[in-house]
């Protein structure tokens, strides 16, 4: 029924867009309409909804916003629109420019791509909450069976009833190495895994998710076999995936399929080149709008405190060379044994009066921008951690060091997500996993935006 339903939203889903699409033309058409909109006619402008619908909507198909979304959010959801129409919009250009249509209105697609990436998020995120409200009447739900009681299947349980709004409601676990009646966090085991296709022929499942624990996959093929026969949904996660990259790598060996276990690709030059150049012209530009700031500052904190206008501090940065990184002074000016006691807590009696303030705004770090125009930072990467740090970290915590494959930024994923300050380590480095392993440029300019918007100002900041 699941998957009725979901072809359905689909095709709804795509019309809607559709709709929305051409309105949006229209409307922009509309709003500029005026003498100077060139040497067309209205019917010259609208004959190229003939293309512009098609394209957008095949466009949305490659950015998958028309597969099963639920475990994404909305603001996932907006980003892919906008290189959508970004794309869209340069396509158009294009087509202009090679059918020799210089006079056609380019005003008319800045508005379109506003107005379409506006009204599309609106439309999606409606949906979204109209699927989470008949999830809680019971309907639209996705009824799963797990297969292999292991980590993997306390990791799956754990975000599934985190998060209501996907509409998974879990079965149960298949396991034969757990006593029946085992319950985590209410889901229980409730039979052998010999049980499976007797489960599979009595039972309709939306989905099986196979997590078996590493002792028993040699029953891997056997049970991936069974739910294949049976024609439901399988998906597999492996209990050795902390292993491997949130967004694994695989290249073809004359047909066997090989797992590199790290992709980081910042390593590809062309990418370092794009990622460096940004970082160039985006410190400078911060440095000459956050120049006034910067010098009121250097003026407070001369005037209300003795010491240094600015602090410098040993951190470990790209492949693992340490560098002195730059902030205004927001503590009393301490000795080198005080200074290597540890970090910020709340309430630090260590930070002045007017630190509390440049530490909760983050205007304390401004002084990396000179770091990063020098090329010791980047605007967006993991946070540097001290020496002292990271010889800790790097024997307690698996795969810390992975970090050190790029440069350490002035704002991260793990800073926008709220891990900054006296937080967990391992979540910060899980979060810069994520961002080293599925780096892209709109990545870092979607990190930037969140910085924006609530990363700036942040409760964790001491």
């Amino acid at each position: 029924m699941i998957k009725d339903n979901q072809v359905h939203l689909n095709r709804a889903h795509v019309i809607v867009d559709g709709l929305i699409i051409a309105g949006s033309y229209i409307v922009s058409y509309f709003i500029i309409k005026n003498p100077s909109i060139g040497q067309y006619s209205q019917e010259e402008y609208f004959k190229y909804l003939i293309y512009v619908v098609p394209a957008f909507l095949f466009l949305y198909y490659m950015m998958q916003l028309y597969t099963s979304r639920r475990a994404l959010k909305l603001w996932d959801e907006f980003i892919d629109i906008f290189e959508a129409n970004v794309l869209g919009v340069l396509g158009l250009y294009v087509l202009l420019f090679w059918i020799s249509k210089e006079h056609y209105s380019r005003k008319l697609t800045v508005i379109f791509f506003a107005i379409n990436v506006a009204s599309t998020t609106i439309a999606h995120g409606l949906l979204r909450k109209f699927l989470q409200f008949i999830r809680k009447k019971g309907y639209n739900i996705k009824h799963i069976l797990l297969v292999g009681y292991s980590r993997a299947a306390e990791g799956y349980i754990s975000r599934i009833l985190d998060n209501p709004q996907w509409g998974y409601v879990i079965a149960g676990v298949l396991d034969d190495f757990v006593p029946i009646g085992t319950s985590y966090h209410g889901i229980e085991v409730i039979g052998n895994t010999d049980k499976l296709a007797s489960y599979l022929e009595n039972n309709q499942f939306d989905e099986i998710t196979i997590t078996l624990p590493l002792n028993d996959y040699d029953r891997l093929e056997e049970f991936v076999a069974q739910c294949e026969k049976s024609g439901v949904h399988t998906k597999f996660i492996p209990d050795y995936s902390s292993l491997f990259p949130s967004n694994p790598y695989t290249e073809d060996v004359q047909g066997i399929p090989v797992i590199n276990i790290r992709y980081v690709p910042l390593t590809n030059s062309f990418n370092r080149l794009a990622k460096r150049m940004v970082d160039i012209i985006g410190s400078l530009i911060g440095i000459i709008l956050c120049s006034p700031v910067m010098f009121v500052v250097a003026f407070l904190i001369k005037s209300t405190d003795n010491g240094p206008i600015l602090f410098k501090q040993e951190r470990v940065g790209l492949n693992g060379k340490t560098f002195n990184m730059y902030k205004f002074r927001s503590m009393r000016v301490q000795t080198e044994s005080e200074e290597k006691k540890g970090w910020t807590t709340k309430d630090d009696p260590r930070v002045t009066t007017i630190g509390k303030f440049i530490r909760k705004t983050s205007i304390d770090e401004l002084p990396q921008l000179f770091n990063i125009l020098i090329g010791q930072m980047s605007i967006v990467g993991p946070r540097p951690e001290r020496p002292q740090f990271v010889e800790k970290f790097k024997e307690e915590i698996p795969r810390y060091m992975v970090k050190h494959q790029v440069r350490p930024g002035l704002t991260g994923w793990a800073q926008i997500n709220g891990y900054r300050g006296d937080t967990s380590i391992r979540k910060r480095i899980e979060y810069d996993l994520y961002y080293i392993e599925n780096w892209s440029m709109m990545f870092d300019f979607k990190i930037i935006i969140g910085t924006i918007r609530y990363g700036i100002v942040n409760k964790n900041a001491y």
